[in-house]
C-alpha cells in the first residue's frame, strides 16, 4: 500500500532514541513541535493522543471512499472499507511520535531545532484484504466473461459442413486485483476507478484447422448379413457413437470409452459376444465388429495404433490378425492421430454392411502403397463337440448351439510398395486364437424298458387229439422297445387243452411283468 519517505526521520529517531530519558509526570500535556507531518498533514501543537486521533479520522474517511471496477463499460461500486481497508502501521507512528513526549525539556528544545532544519514526514499506510479484493473482481466480471466455442465440423450427404470458432472474453483475476490494489496504495482522497484487465480467449479448433480435412486416408468395411435383428441394432448404435469424432494431432480415440455404457439405457440389445471361449448373450454383443472394422480403416489410413488385442476366438468377418477386440478396460481399440492436421472418423451401417472412413489431408505419395497381408502360422483342431444335457428339451434329442473353432496361431504383415517395387515388410502383430469344440445340447437320456421273462412251458399231460393255438409273444431285449402286439411275427406255438385240466395239472404260469415306463411318456417337450 501507499508509502511515503521517512527523508529525516532516522535522524529524528536517533536523536530522540539517544535522548531518552523517563517520562516526567508533566508530558501529557506535551505539543508536538513543528515538523512533524503525516502525509503532509501537521501534527504540530497536538499532544501524543490529540495526533493519534486526528489521523484516525482521516482514516475513517478513507474507508468511506468509493471504489468502481469497470469491466467492458459496466461499472460496479463498492467501498474502501467493505475491501477490509485498515491502518496498518498505527503502532510505529505512535511510537516515533511519543519520543518526544518522553523526552525532558533540554532534550526537546533540541529536537525541536533539528526538526526545524530536517522535518519528519511519517507514511501512513494504509491496506486492504486481499480475499475481499478478489472476491469483488471475480463477483462483478462474471457478466463479462463469454465462453470460446471451437469450430466444428460434420459430414451430411457426402459434403463437410464447417461451423467457424468463436473467441472467448476472459477477464485476468489476478492482474486486475493487482491493479486495484496499486490504484487503494496511491490514496484515497477521491474516488478510485480501475478497469478491469480483458484478454480474449481463442479456441483450441478453428475453421482454417478443419479445412484441411478433405482427403479419404483409409475406409474398411465388414459385412454382418448373417447377424439378427439385436446385433445389427448394437452395429447401428455403436457406429453412431464414434461417427464425427474429431482427433487434433496428437490426440487420442479408445473405441471402449466412446461406446460404453453397455447397457439397454445406452441403445444396446443383447446379442451373442465371446466370452471364456464360449459364445454368451450379453448386452452390447457384436460391438467387436466395429473395433474391427475402425482397427483396420486406422491400418490404411496409417495412423498409430496405440492399443489393439485380438480376440480369443478367432471370428468370421476378417481373416486372422486383422482382428481388434474390446472387453472391458483390458481390451480395447486406441488410435493416435499422428498427422499435423486434424483428422474426421466418420461410422456407420447401411444395409447389412459397417463402414468407418478416415479422413484428413493426404500427405503421402501417390505412388505409394500398402497392403496387408494375414499369414496363419499353424491351426489346432477343436476335436468333437461337447456334449451338454438340456433337461427342458425332449429326451434324445440333439440341438448345435455354437460351431467349433479352430485354434489358430497367425501374423499381420505390412507391405508398402512404391512403383510397383517393394520397400518394405512389417511384422505388426502375432496373434494366437483358442480352439473351441461345437457345444451340443441334448435331451435328457431315453428310459429303459425292462425285458419280460419268456413264461415257462406246461407240463405235459394227455390230451385230446383235438386242439387249438394260441400264441405268446416273445419280448426283444435292450433299451427303447416298446411291448409289440399279440399279431407279432416273432411268436412260439404252444399247445394248450381245450377240456378242463385234471386236478393233478401244474399250477398256470405267472403273469409276465408290465413294462416300467413307455418311452416319451411323462417327458417334456422341447
Amino acid at each position: 500500500m501507499r508509502r511515503s519517505n521517512w527523508k529525516a526521520a532516522p535522524v529524528f529517531c536517533a536523536a530522540v532514541m539517544s535522548m531518552l530519558v523517563a517520562r516526567p509526570t508533566w508530558a501529557a500535556d506535551t505539543k508536538l513541535p513543528e515538523g512533524v507531518q503525516v502525509e503532509g498533514e501537521s501534527l504540530a501543537g497536538l499532544t501524543l493522543q490529540e495526533a493519534m486521533e486526528k489521523i484516525q479520522e482521516r482514516v475513517d474517511g478513507m474507508a468511506g471512499q468509493l471504489v468502481i471496477l469497470d469491466v467492458q463499460g459496466e461499472k460496479a461500486g463498492t467501498t474502501a472499507g467493505e475491501l477490509g481497508f485498515h491502518w496498518s502501521n498505527s503502532e510505529e507512528i505512535q511510537a516515533v511520535i511519543g519520543q518526544y513526549e518522553e523526552a525532558n525539556l533540554v532534550k526537546r528544545y533540541m529536537m525541536a531545532t533539528d526538526l526545524k532544519t530536517s522535518p519528519v514526514e511519517l507514511p501512513l499506510e494504509i491496506s486492504v484484504e486481499e480475499e475481499a479484493v478478489q472476491s469483488f473482481v471475480e463477483e462483478n466480471s462474471k457478466d463479462a466473461v463469454s465462453v470460446g466455442q471451437n469450430a466444428s465440423i460434420v459430414r451430411e450427404n457426402g459434403t463437410f459442413q464447417i461451423t467457424p470458432e468463436v473467441k472467448g472474453i476472459e477477464v485476468d483475476l489476478e492482474a486486475t486485483a493487482a491493479q486495484l490494489n496499486q490504484a487503494l496504495a496511491e490514496g484515497l482522497e477521491r474516488e478510485v476507478t480501475v478497469k478491469a484487465v480483458v484478454k480474449e480467449s481463442q479456441p483450441e479448433i478453428t475453421a482454417a484447422d478443419l479445412e484441411t480435412i478433405q482427403d479419404v486416408l483409409g475406409t474398411f468395411s465388414t459385412d454382418f448379413s448373417s447377424s439378427g435383428a439385436a446385433r445389427s441394432t448394437n452395429l447401428s448404435v455403436g457406429a453412431g457413437k464414434i461417427n464425427g469424432h474429431v482427433l487434433m494431432p496428437g490426440e487420442t480415440l479408445s473405441g471402449y470409452e466412446c461406446l460404453q455404457p453397455f447397457t439397454a439405457a445406452n441403445g444396446y440389445k443383447s446379442a451373442a459376444a465371446y466370452e471364456n471361449g464360449q459364445v454368451v448373450d450379453s448386452i452390447g454383443g457384436g460391438v467387436c465388429q466395429i473395433a474391427t472394422t475402425l482397427y483396420n480403416a486406422a491400418l490404411l489410413a496409417e495412423i498409430e495404433i496405440t492399443q489393439r488385442q485380438n480376440h480369443s476366438m478367432s471370428v468370421g468377418y476378417v481373416k486372422p490378425s486383422r482382428d481388434a477386440a474390446i472387453a472391458g478396460t483390458y481390451k480395447d481399440i486406441k488410435v493416435t492421430n499422428n498427422y499435423d492436421t486434424p483428422i474426421y472418423v466418420e461410422g456407420y451401417t447401411e444395409g447389412r454392411t459397417l463402414t468407418f472412413t478416415i479422413y484428413g489431408k493426404e500427405t503421402r505419395p501417390a505412388n505409394r502403397e500398402i497392403e496387408f497381408i494375414s499369414e496363419t502360422l499353424g491351426v489346432v483342431n477343436p476335436g468333437a463337440p461337447k456334449e451338454v444335457v438340456n433337461g427342458a428339451m425332449a429326451p434324445g434329442s440333439r440341438r448345435q448351439v455354437q460351431s467349433a473353432h479352430r485354434g489358430i496361431r497367425s501374423r499381420l504383415w505390412k507391405v508398402v510398395r512404391v512403383d510397383g517395387t517393394e520397400v518394405e515388410r512389417t511384422i505388426l502383430s502375432t496373434d494366437t486364437y483358442n480352439a473351441s469344440p461345437a457345444i451340443v445340447q441334448v435331451g435328457p437320456p431315453l428310459p429303459i424298458a425292462l425285458p419280460q421273462p419268456i413264461p415257462a412251458p406246461l407240463p405235459e399231460t394227455t390230451a385230446p387229439e383235438t386242439t387249438i393255438q394260441e400264441t405268446i409273444p416273445v419280448m426283444p431285449e435292450g433299451p427303447g422297445y416298446e411291448q409289440p402286439s399279440t399279431q407279432s411275427p416273432s411268436s412260439v406255438i404252444v399247445p394248450v387243452e381245450t377240456t378242463p385240466a385234471p386236478a393233478a395239472t401244474a399250477p398256470a404260469p405267472e403273469t409276465p411283468p408290465a413294462v416300467l415306463e413307455t418311452p416319451g411318456a411323462g417327458w417334456p417337450s422341447e
